[in-house]
């Protein structure tokens, strides 16, 4: 027989419900992995239920190291970008201004393989200058790519040749670039191209070597390319005393000042530099004043220039200079060509040649009283041959 208790409790839920009694309330089975605390139905007994959670709205970003970093990163390419575009461009523009080439051609396979290339450079003093378009001093790189072998080549500006070139008519070798400029030279009218040309067939036919192209600069021009470098260093053998004409010309100013340069490591400017490498009227030492110093201390100058130009450092200011350098500059080499060439070659162990009387050469006198250089014996394939022997291969 049914427990009596029982049956009423059983009965209990069998009987309507009171409608303003509360129906009871059957709790959900609890979710697995216990109650969650966000759940009302679960607080502890007698505790409000928790409100709800307001929506999340993000908030200002917070600048963290890495998000500045990224774009500072970010910035500086875009900046990368435009100053880049904006420096080919003047390279571009710099290129087609000082060469007969587009910027981008080569004329030597962009400096590769085995053949010797040879660069005559011509140095003027330029418009306003006395003999302003005379070569004052005239020098061959001569270098073999592929190996970086490098060779540097004074021509002594008083050496006694045909000018023009097989015309029978006899003139110092500094008057060939004059020359063709005033008058033309082969199919070239007259002008810079056929001044360069001529120049460079007259010292190639004295070396014994083709040389086939050139690139002219007047000092002016000597001075803004070291100033835009920051200046040069070279290291003077021998120290000296000069007069000096004031304004680098006694024709325009008649003054005279004295330099001096000290034997040993020099940080030299434009101004400097040139006075170092020009200077004539040299009182002490008196080697020091002779065509054959002059041209050993060219050789030293070039070679400052062209090791400065390759340091990173240097660019900038090198890039600003373009627009004055284009106006003193010339070359029959791409601007591609002559940045591969300069980069090529190996000064520190180069080869240093120079033509003297102490060699291949005899002090001599023009029928018209000049004073001039001839081959010793008048033999001018000793010159070649000597120059032959001493080229870095």
């Amino acid at each position: 027989m049914p427990n009596s208790e029982n049956s009423r409790n059983l009965a209990a839920w069998d009987e309507p419900t009171d409608p303003m009694t509360p129906e009871p309330q059957y709790p959900p089975p609890l979710p697995r992995g216990g109650p969650t605390p966000t759940s009302p139905i679960y607080a502890p007994p007698g505790a409000p239920p928790r409100p709800p959670r307001a929506p999340r709205y993000p908030g200002p970003r917070q600048w963290t190291g890495r998000r500045i970093l990224k774009y500072a990163v970010l910035t500086m390419l875009v900046l990368i970008l435009i100053f880049g575009g904006l420096a080919l461009h003047r390279l571009y523009d710099f290129g087609s201004a000082i060469s007969t080439q587009a910027p981008l051609s080569t004329q030597t396979s962009f400096m590769s393989g085995d053949k010797r290339v040879n660069l005559v450079v011509l140095g003027y003093g330029g418009a306003g200058h006395d003999g302003a378009y005379l070569t004052d001093s005239l020098m061959v790189i001569s270098l073999i790519p592929s190996r970086g072998a490098t060779s540097l080549i004074s021509v002594p500006r008083d050496l006694w040749v045909q000018v023009p070139p097989t015309s029978g008519q006899y003139a110092k070798i500094n008057t060939a670039y004059a020359d063709g400029l005033a008058n033309g030279y082969g199919s070239y009218p007259a002008g810079r191209v056929a001044g360069g040309f001529e120049a460079a067939r007259k010292v190639g036919d004295v070396l014994g070597i083709p040389v086939n192209y050139w690139l002219t600069i007047d000092f002016s021009g000597f001075r803004k390319l070291v100033d835009s470098l920051g200046g040069v260093d070279i290291n003077v053998p021998t120290g000296f005393t000069a007069r000096y004409p004031a304004n680098d010309d006694p024709q325009i100013d008649p003054n005279w000042k004295t330099i001096q340069f000290k034997a040993g490591e020099q940080h030299m400017n434009g101004e400097q530099s040139i006075e170092y490498a020009r200077a004539r009227y040299v009182l002490e030492p008196a080697s020091e004043g002779s065509d054959f110093a002059r041209s050993a201390r060219q050789q030293l100058l070039i070679r400052a220039i062209l090791d400065r130009a390759r340091q990173v450092g240097a660019w900038p200011g090198l890039l600003n200079a373009t627009n004055a350098l284009q106006s003193a500059m010339y070359t029959n080499l791409s601007l591609a060509d002559l940045m591969l060439f300069t980069h090529t070659l190996d000064l520190t162990h180069a080869a240093r040649i120079g033509l003297t009387d102490q060699n291949v050469l005899v002090d001599a006198q023009s029928s018209d009283g000049q004073d001039i250089l001839l081959p010793a014996n008048g033999d001018w394939n000793a010159i070649a041959q000597y120059v032959s022997a001493n080229l870095k291969s």
